[in-house]
């Protein structure tokens, strides 16, 4: 039998209840997580990350970078907007390289079972790929055990791609922060 503290107990219940409420469509394959500014990842730049200092396990992680809106592109159904126009053609090149897995939703939820949001500024770059996730809370369980649960998500990740991308909202993010 699985024992869940207190707090895994809130974060599995977040992602299985947004992916129930939100992600029910097989129809759809991959589609990126988009919120209130239409732009994947928030319009925060994803080649970007590539150049912050990964903090250590524990600790908060440098802000994410806000995307600008005369350098964008369009990936996966999605708009992405970046800092510069370098980075904007870095992408371009190979998306799949800077794209965060999980077609932007939380890792952990993934992990768990669902799609739910990811947070840009929640983020971790494990073997050069970009994960995020949902709170500081779901981070916090993460970090535990990284490896294990990219391996859960990457084997359920199969059967949750082609599902609808989550409607749900990042809890306590603004989102009028990026692009700029």
């Amino acid at each position: 039998m699985l024992h869940l503290t207190r707090r895994e107990s809130i974060a599995t219940m977040l992602a299985f209840g947004a992916s129930m409420t939100f992600g029910v469509s097989a129809a759809q394959a991959g589609p990126q997580y988009l919120d209130k500014t239409g732009y994947a990842v928030s319009g925060y730049d994803v080649v970007a990350y590539r150049s912050l200092r990964q903090s250590k396990l524990g600790a908060q992680q440098p802000k994410a970078v806000p995307g600008r809106k005369e350098f964008t592109t369009e990936w996966n159904g999605a708009k992405w907007a970046f800092s510069s126009a370098e980075n904007r053609d870095a992408f371009i090149k190979n998306p799949a390289a800077y794209a965060p897995l999980y077609d932007g939703h939380c890792a952990y939820g993934v992990a768990v079972g669902g799609k739910v949001p990811g947070n840009p500024h929640l983020w971790r770059i494990v073997d050069g790929k970009l994960y995020l996730n949902i709170t500081p809370e779901v981070v916090e369980i993460w970090e535990k055990d990284i490896p294990g649960y990219i391996a859960k998500a990457e084997k359920l990740w199969r059967g949750l791609e082609a599902k609808a991308a989550s409607r749900a909202q990042v809890p306590y993010f603004d989102t009028r922060k990026a692009p700029v």
